[in-house]
């Protein structure tokens, strides 16, 4: 059986990957559902909340333990701006296709060319 293989003619490079079967279609895995796809919640929630982010953050430069108290009021709307979009179900919903739309771009790609595309992480904007 070994010795089948050793003496085929293809290569391992000219045959095309298959895409595996839990990366198909809407089935998630545990760590999709429950940190992958609420990051990209989370990365969604705070663009719709930009200027609540932007005012907590001008409150507390400057400021080391005194910013617990003085932005305070900041930094409970901030919060609760975060909150309402996190805890939205439509925002869940569109993060999920989001999610499902990247990995199967990237399991493609993958598929065809055996090799992972290069990620680039973004800066953060808020730190």
């Amino acid at each position: 059986m070994a010795d089948d293989r050793i003496g085929s003619s293809e290569s391992s490079s000219d045959v095309e990957k298959e895409v595996p079967p839990w990366a198909k279609g809407e089935t998630l895995r545990h760590v999709e559902r429950d940190v992958l796809i609420p990051k990209i919640v989370r990365e969604i929630s705070r663009e719709k909340c930009k200027p609540y982010l932007d005012e907590f953050t001008n409150c507390c430069k400057g400021r080391t333990l005194s910013m617990v108290w003085a932005c305070r009021k900041e930094n409970r709307v901030m919060q609760d701006c975060l909150q309402k979009y996190f805890k939205d179900n439509s925002i869940y919903e569109e993060a999920k296709h989001l999610y499902l739309q990247r990995r199967d771009e990237f399991q493609k790609d993958y598929a065809q060319h055996g090799e992972k595309t290069e990620f680039k992480k973004k800066e953060s904007v808020t730190f």
